[in-house]
């Protein structure tokens, strides 16, 4: 295999790879192994026709596209690898050359990362933050529990109203047609959380149990299914039935349900201590991610587009297996949001170019300051996360190549890099607004 780099503008640069003619030859021959069952020839049984004759007969071509797909597939990492390059986007792969007898090649599109410019990012003036624990935060923690703690409970003498948790079995259509992911049974609403569209929640408060009803909805103009968006729906709705929320008693009964401790004053004072350490942990966060703000304000850097598009498509996919964790699919979230996917692409999009500024901008601090991440950080850090997971060390390393033990390194280095720059951190007082100035005068 042969790889040429050729390096484009805004950071972006084209791998050119020739694969030599035997693998193209060995990739046709695997396809044509792969689809030969689903060829049917008169005179031959399936999956007995020659290649040569399927060849003949459908043309040359007929296995030219996963023969393709086999090559890239095989040969894109070591091309990656052999390039040197820094890749930090998805490749736009274009097939440049495919022809059984000659070299199969391919161009791969990719961004590289950029370099950075970095600014003053020691002596970063920061906001100090308050971690004073209030009485009614307290309150609504143990509140917050209480709500844990509640359970269900049916009501049979009143019509549903906002707040309650309605089940109902619905199915709707458009222009009397059904439409696919628009029916359900016993599901469980809470009217007015607005998860479902328009105004179908409203339309089932004043309903009781046992009701069978129409709503009217209409889908919002920009919805993710063309064939919905901006038209009128109606769901046939059948109530089953109302639930509540009944809350336990705040006592110090409930604080030996929930907590180690005997009295409610005792349970309370944990939760405060719990509270305490929160808030610090917070307000770390914050005064890390002002300082990191400003480091990026003050620093230089071009990033490619493919690298954003990549981030954002992440993001994406990890909200999706998120969702999935509650039961629910993409599909079902954007249909009842009204989302699309290149409205949620948008949306993340900020968060995205803040990730790979603060990336980057913490990687060159590391590497101007040349931290290194010796092997025996590295083992404590796989020890720490076999512990974590419930595993042992050892099986935890087995698992990891060289590319994940590469990333934890520059991820260790870049928690180094933070430490570094709140080491050096001036805390400045938040500034009061014009109500407090006017209270401390009266005081």
């Amino acid at each position: 295999m042969n790889v040429q780099v050729e390096n484009l503008e805004k950071n972006m640069a084209k791998l050119t790879v020739e694969v030599p003619a035997e693998e193209l030859e060995k990739a046709l021959q695997a396809a044509y192994m792969k689809e030969k069952n689903k060829i049917s020839v008169p005179g031959f049984r399936k999956g007995k026709v020659p290649r040569q004759m399927i060849e003949k007969m459908y043309g040359a071509a007929i296995f030219y596209e996963e023969a393709a797909n086999i090559l890239i597939q095989d040969n894109y990492a070591q091309a990656m690898d052999e390039s040197g390059a820094d890749i930090v986007s998805r490749p736009v792969i274009d097939v440049v050359q495919i022809e059984a007898g000659k070299p199969f090649i391919f161009t791969a599109e990719v961004a590289v990362r950029p370099e950075v410019k970095l600014g003053k990012y020691k002596g970063v003036q920061v906001t100090k933050v308050d971690t004073t624990v209030t009485d009614e935060e307290v309150d609504n923690a143990v509140e917050a529990e209480r709500q844990k703690n509640s359970r269900m409970v049916s009501v049979t003498d009143r019509a549903a109203a906002n707040g309650d948790t309605a089940v109902i079995d619905y199915e709707g259509s458009v222009d009397g047609v059904p439409f696919e992911g628009g029916k359900a049974e016993n599901h469980s609403l809470e009217l007015g959380s607005h998860s479902f569209i328009d105004t179908f929640e409203d339309q089932i408060v004043g309903h009781n149990a046992g009701d069978e009803f129409d709503v009217n909805v209409t889908f919002p103009a920009e919805y993710h299914a063309a064939e919905l968006a901006g038209k009128p729906a109606v769901f046939k709705v059948k109530l089953h039935e109302i639930k509540v929320k009944e809350l336990p008693e705040l006592n110090d009964e409930f604080a030996q349900d929930v907590s180690e401790f005997d009295t409610l004053a005792e349970y309370k004072e944990d939760v405060r201590k719990h509270l305490e350490v929160e808030k610090e942990n917070e307000a770390k966060r914050t005064k890390e991610d002002e300082a990191i703000t400003k480091i990026i304000e003050k620093s230089e850097m071009e990033i490619p587009e493919a690298m954003i598009e990549t981030q954002c498509e992440n993001m994406v996919n990890d909200f999706a297996q998120r969702i999935a964790q509650s039961g629910l699919t993409m599909e079902q979230y954007m249909q009842f949001s009204g989302m699309t996917l290149d409205k949620l692409k948008e949306q993340v999009r900020p968060e995205a170019e803040m990730r790979i500024k603060s990336s980057l901008v913490l990687e060159q601090i590391a590497k101007e300051e040349n931290i290194e991440i010796s092997d025996e950080e590295v083992d404590a850090e796989i020890e720490r996360m076999a512990a974590q997971y419930g595993m042992e060390a050892d099986k935890l390393k087995e698992y990891m190549g060289e590319s994940e033990k590469t990333s934890m390194k520059r991820d260790l280095a870049v928690t180094k890099a933070v430490d570094l720059i709140m080491e050096n951190v001036k805390e400045k007082a938040k500034a009061k607004s014009k109500k407090e100035k006017e209270e401390a005068t009266e005081e």
